[in-house]
């Protein structure tokens, strides 16, 4: 390999946490089976998981002079086979990564390998580059009100409490169109109620409509109960959001709010 100039420590230590993140990171035993692969002495394995990895690799990196060490780890912890059943955890790792590693002008390529690339001095670039689950959403024609309320959560490209806001979202909006003060089942038994509703999606003059009625309101009532209240409750290392699971809930929500968009108050 050829000689590759130190990182600084906010580079590195940026790396470490998302190489060796407590959800999405690798596990203690995969961190010191690497670090002996290419020969890099483990110091401490009671370490919290990123410092012990920081300590490990920051040691080698000013008793060598050089940068060379990161790059082997993760190339190795990046190898593709490694996530064969698990692709949304390469995409987490590697838009993680490439914010991280953007700052020395370098990259993570879909096949895992560190390139170079031009080097980025600014946060929001970073972010701009690596934010691939907005562009994802975008991409799809999400619509606007998910974003109103998750927007600081998708740049940091953080499923789990996007997911939550985003889901609020939807509570906080029908509250708004109707002048409920309520919540969860009750804010939408009662603004979509058939026989006396404050919201309407449709005439309801026939059965038709009214099955709309209830069927968007069971699918609010699923929502709210199904998604928010276990995320709200549980905390993010028990409750997992992949990615994929992510991208299909704002599916959901924005399904929602261009229903609303057209709900007659009446």
């Amino acid at each position: 390999m050829v000689y590759i100039p130190c990182f600084d420590s906010s580079q590195l230590e940026a790396t470490c946490k998302v190489l060796a993140d407590t959800s999405n990171g690798l596990r203690g035993e995969e961190i010191r089976h690497i670090l002996a692969e290419i020969k890099v002495a483990d110091p401490d394995s009671s370490l919290t998981k990123w410092k012990r990895l920081f300590n490990a690799l920051a040691y080698v990196q000013n008793k060598h002079q050089v940068g060379n060490h990161l790059i082997l780890f993760i190339n190795r912890a990046m190898a593709p086979a490694r996530y064969i059943s698990t692709p949304e955890l390469f995409e987490w790792r590697r838009d993680g990564l490439n914010v991280a590693l953007t700052f020395a002008g370098y990259a993570v390529r879909d096949d895992g390998r560190v390139v170079h690339t031009s080097r980025e001095t600014t946060l929001s670039g970073a972010r701009a580059r690596a934010n691939r689950l907005q562009s994802l959403l975008e991409s799809r024609g999400t619509h606007q009100e998910v974003y109103k309320y998750c927007r600081s959560e998708l740049l940091e490209e953080n499923y789990f409490h996007a997911v939550l806001e985003a889901v609020k979202g939807i509570a906080e909006r029908i509250r708004q169109l109707s002048g409920l003060k309520t919540d969860g089942a009750e804010l939408v038994n009662q603004a979509f109620s058939t026989r006396a509703p404050i919201l309407a999606f449709n005439s309801l003059r026939s059965e038709i409509d009214i099955s709309e009625q209830k069927g968007i309101a069971h699918l609010l009532i699923g929502v709210l109960s199904a998604i928010r209240n276990p995320i709200a409750h549980a905390p993010k290392i028990v409750w997992a959001m992949p990615e994929q699971d992510a991208i299909d809930i704002f599916s959901v929500l924005s399904f929602v709010h261009r229903k609303l968009d057209n709900a007659e108050k009446r």
